[in-house]
Formats: structure tokens, sequence, C-alpha cells
């Protein structure tokens, strides 16, 4: 890889197609990737995003926020409004505004599967404690701890939160949220895949133990994967950032792919390229770079 001041060439092999065709959509992570660490957007990163906006191309954000938290970002998606939420689970249309959001896509963690999965962590993973994501509801256990800014719609044990006749069983479920308290990180994200298997997608993006599982294909790739094909964008038409595990398959599938300076190792190795971390405005370094024709 060439060195570009301190952002390295997302090119996976000179002459690649990813290489010779000028990008049509930027795929960007929110936490710890496009939003400085006091989940701000700066004027730089800002000015970026209209720019590429401006040179038709196009800017999803692709999260495992849910839609209710994308107000940091709702008056910066232009023309289409639309975002990736929940790791996949979500198409969002975010032009209603906070609290008015439309769910264009959604794609559900089965019930049965998530049922099977707390089980399964349960007996694999002594400890864990779980909370539950809706579309337009948030519950947990009364022991998961208050790592989110929000009052719960519910306290039940996650047994009762899943079932058929549970709180706002007429809404899927997008995510089950477990945390464990003692746990290394990567660690836990090592037991509940092998305990779990193929009955949800475990990934994590939190800095503390804490694991998101959602539907066995759901990812940000296979979402924004779909996304694509409905514009008729190709992988290699894509760019792509992250920083943290949910990050890699989105990364691994963009024809050009970058690190943040801060991303999780995991991460650099599944990138193409790195930039640098969120608070020197990584992204915008690269899309500067990229409308200029200089990476």
């Amino acid at each position: 890889m060439r060195e570009n001041g301190r952002v390295t060439s997302a090119t996976r092999q000179p002459g690649t197609p990813a290489a010779a065709l000028r990008p049509r959509l930027i795929a960007t992570d929110l936490d710890g990737t496009l939003l400085r660490d006091d989940k701000s957007v700066s004027p730089r990163t800002v000015a970026a995003l209209a720019a590429a906006e401006e040179a038709g191309v196009e800017v999803f954000f692709v999260t495992g926020r849910p839609a209710r938290w994308m107000d940091v970002v709702s008056d910066h998606v232009h023309g289409h409004g639309l975002a990736i939420c929940g790791n996949g689970a979500a198409v969002v249309d975010l032009h209603g505004g906070p609290g008015a959001h439309r769910f264009v896509k959604v794609r559900e963690l089965a019930r049965q599967n998530a049922l099977d999965a707390v089980r399964l962590l349960r007996d694999a993973v002594p400890g864990t404690v779980f909370a539950v994501e809706q579309t337009y509801g948030f519950h947990q256990e009364p022991a998961y701890p208050k790592l989110h800014m929000e009052i719960p719609d519910n306290l039940l044990p996650a047994e009762a939160l899943l079932a058929a006749d549970g709180p706002d069983a007429d809404q899927p479920v997008l995510k089950i949220l477990a945390y464990h308290p003692d746990l290394d990180p990567d660690a836990f994200l090592a037991l509940a895949r092998l305990a779990i298997g193929d009955r949800a997608n475990v990934t994590r993006s939190s800095p503390s133990a804490l694991l998101e599982l959602s539907g066995p294909d759901v990812s940000k790739a296979s979402t924004l994967a779909l996304c694509c094909a409905e514009r008729g964008i190709s992988p290699a038409e894509v760019v792509a950032f992250g920083d943290m595990p949910n990050d890699v398959e989105m990364l691994t599938w963009a024809g050009r792919s970058y690190a943040m300076g801060n991303a999780h190792p995991d991460v650099v190795a599944a990138a193409s390229g790195r930039t640098v971390a969120n608070n020197e405005d990584g992204v915008a370094v690269v899309i500067e770079r990229m409308l200029t024709g200089r990476v």
C-alpha cells in the first residue's frame, strides 16, 4: 500500500476494478468513525459529506444505533434520507426527523431464534443479562445495567419479553443485547458465537462486554448489499468506513474500505486501507482526497 500522508490507499491490489471505478456510494459507521468522541459531526465532516452528495456520490450511514438515536445525523442525510440501523436490521427514512422515522425495510430476529440464543448464552456464560430492541420499543431485564440514555419500556426476564404474548408482541425484534459484567469483550464475543451458532448473528460495537444479536443472515454488509443491488451499485463502487467488529463484514464486502486510526485490530485486518482517527476527521480526510482523485 502506498502512503498518502497518514492515509493508506484502499486499493486491495493494483489495477483491481475497485481502484478503477469511480465510487458511487459511501457507507460509513457512526460512533467511533464519523462521529467524534463527543458524538458531534465536525464542520469539516459536514462539508465533506455535502461535497460527496453534490458530486453524485450517495452517503449511507450504516450503524448499530436504533432509529431513535439518529437525530445526531438526520440533518446530513441529503436527498435519499435513508440510513441502515441496528446492524442491518432496519433501513430507515430519516426525513421525518426525530420520533417520526419511517421503517423502509425490517429484517427481524425471529422470536424463537431469540429465545434459543438467550437460553444457550445463559447456559454457556452464567451472569449474562439481556435487553430487547424492537422497532419502536426497548425492554430489558431488571439486572441489565443502565448502559443507554433512556428509560426501558418494561423490566422483565428476557423470556417474558420475547414470549408470544409479551410486551409489544406485534413489533418485530431487531436485536438482542447481551451484557456480562466481568468478561473481556472479545472473549465474550468468541464464547457467544460458539454457543449460539447459526441461530443469530453475534457481533459487538461497544468497548464493554456488550454483544448485539441479530437475525442469522443480518449484518451491516448484507443489508447494504441489498440497498446497493436496488440501485445497481456493485461492491467495487462502494467505499466503506468503520472501527469495530460489527463493521468487519461491511469492510470486507466493499470494494474499498478504511479502518479508522482508532479501530479494533480485527477491523484493521479486514479493511483494505487505513485513515486517521475519528477525532481527526478520518472519514472527511478520505472523502476530500477521493473527490480530488488522490486515493
